[in-house]
C-alpha cells in the first residue's frame, strides 16, 4: 500500500465513552502498541478527566511536546481547530491525531467539528465508543444519551468483558448491536483490541524508534491498574482482537458504478476500507484513494504516479465480516472481457457516484457523513 495520502491527510478519531468505561486504559494500550506511527492525543473537557491518569511529566492544560513525536494537549471545543492546525504541520509528522473525550462530553459535536472542518490536512477516522459491559445497564439508567451515541458510533469496544459471565456478555451485544445498527462491534477486557483498527503499518523508518513514544509507561508499568484485578488478570496480557481483515488486490480496472453499490451498502461491521482504485477508461489520469469509516466515505483522486502500475488495491477491516464473500463481491465490480454494457464508462455518468463522495466535487456534500 502507498502511504503518500497518510502524508496528505491524517485520521482524526474520537474516542469516547462514560467515565469509567475504559477510555484511558484502551489509549494507554494502543499507544504501546502503535506500530511505529507518531501518535498527537487530545484531552476535550480535561477538567472532567481523571488527572491522575492523564498528567504527563506534571503538565496540563497547553501543548506538550516531549520531542518524541506525541504531543498531549488538554483543550475544549472552542480551541479544537487551532490545535489541529498545529498537530497537522508537516514539521509535526503526526500519522494519527486520538481526541479523547471527557466522559461527560458529547461526542457527536466534536464529530461535527471534525466534518465541518476545512482543514485540507484532516479526515475523520472515525468515532470510537467504549461500553463497560458490566456497567451497562446502569450507565444507559444515568445516561440515556448511551443509545445516542452508539447509534452514531463506528466502532464500539464493549470492554470489560472479563467481569461479566458468558451469557450476560451475549446479551449486552445484542443489545449494543441493536442500537448501534451500523458500528462494528469488539469485545475487550482492559481496553486490549488490536491496534490494526485504528492504526495503519508503520511508515516511519526505524531510527524514530530510538526516541520513545509517549506511552504513560511511566505513569502505569501495570496494564491491568485502573481497571481492577482478579482471575482475568493473568489473561489481560492477551490481546483481543475480535476483528478480521482482507487485502483485495486486482490487476482488471473496476467499474465505478459496481463499486459504488457495493460501498453505498457496506455490509454490518465492515469498519474501514482504504487503499487505491483503478477506475480505467472511466478516468484514465487518475487513480482515486478512498477512505471509508463506518458510514463516512471520500475519494481522492490524484495522478498516477510515473511508472506505477495499474490496479486496485484495498484493506477491509471489520468485525464479523465474511472474508470470501466480500472478496467475491469486489471481484464483481471488476471490468472484464464478459462485460458488454460499459461502452458509457468514460461518460461522467458513469462517475457519478463516485465523484459525489469526492470532497471538491458534485455534491460532494450529500449525506455521507454520520452526524
Amino acid at each position: 500500500m502507498n502511504s503518500s495520502t497518510a502524508g496528505r491527510q491524517i485520521p482524526v478519531v474520537v474516542l469516547a465513552g462514560f467515565l469509567g468505561s475504559g477510555k484511558t486504559t484502551l489509549l494507554n494500550h494502543l499507544l504501546r502498541r502503535r506500530a511505529g506511527n507518531r501518535v498527537a492525543v487530545i484531552v476535550n473537557d480535561f477538567g472532567a478527566v481523571e488527572i491522575d491518569a492523564m498528567t504527563v511529566a506534571g503538565q496540563v492544560g497547553s501543548t506538550v511536546s516531549l520531542g518524541n513525536g506525541c504531543l498531549c494537549c488538554a483543550v475544549d471545543a472552542s480551541e479544537l481547530d487551532g490545535y489541529l492546525e498545529r498537530l497537522t504541520r508537516p514539521a509535526a509528522r503526526i500519522d494519527i491525531i486520538v481526541i479523547e473525550a471527557s466522559g461527560l462530553a458529547e461526542p457527536q459535536e466534536l464529530v461535527r467539528m471534525i466534518l465541518a472542518g476545512d482543514n485540507p490536512r484532516t479526515v475523520y477516522g472515525g468515532l470510537v465508543e467504549v461500553v463497560d459491559a458490566a456497567e451497562f445497564d446502569a450507565t444507559r439508567e444515568r445516561h440515556p444519551e448511551t443509545d445516542r451515541h452508539l447509534a452514531i458510533a463506528d466502532l464500539v469496544v464493549l470492554n470489560k468483558t472479563d467481569r461479566v459471565t458468558p451469557a450476560e456478555h451475549e446479551r449486552v451485544l445484542g443489545v449494543v448491536a441493536e442500537l448501534g445498527p451500523d458500528a462494528a462491534v469488539v469485545s475487550a477486557s482492559y481496553g486490549r483490541i488490536d491496534p490494526g483498527l485504528l492504526f495503519d503499518p508503520a511508515t516511519r523508518p526505524a531510527e524514530d524508534e530510538k526516541v520513545r513514544q509517549l506511552s504513560f509507561e511511566d505513569l502505569r508499568a501495570d496494564d491491568g491498574e485502573g481497571e481492577g484485578r482478579g482471575e482475568g488478570h493473568a489473561h489481560a496480557h492477551h490481546p483481543h482482537t475480535g476483528y478480521e481483515s482482507l487485502s483485495f488486490d486486482e490487476p482488471a480496472a473496476m467499474d465505478p458504478r459496481r463499486l459504488m453499490a457495493f460501498l453505498d451498502s457496506r455490509p454490518e461491521g465492515l469498519y474501514r476500507v482504504k487503499g487505491f482504485v483503478d477506475f480505467g477508461a472511466a478516468d484514465p489520469d487518475n487513480r482515486y484513494a478512498v477512505h471509508a469509516v463506518g458510514r463516512f466515505l471520500r475519494f481522492y483522486p490524484e495522478p498516477w504516479p510515473r511508472g506505477a502500475e495499474r490496479r486496485t488495491q484495498l484493506v477491509l477491516i471489520g468485525s464479523g465480516i465474511d472474508r470470501d464473500a466480500l472478496d467475491k463481491e469486489l471481484r464483481v465490480c471488476a471490468v472484464t472481457g464478459a462485460d458488454s454494457d460499459l461502452g458509457e464508462l468514460g461518460d461522467e455518468a458513469a462517475m457519478w457516484g463516485v465523484l459525489r463522495y469526492v470532497r471538491s466535487g458534485p455534491a460532494a456534500e450529500e449525506a455521507t457523513d454520520p452526524v
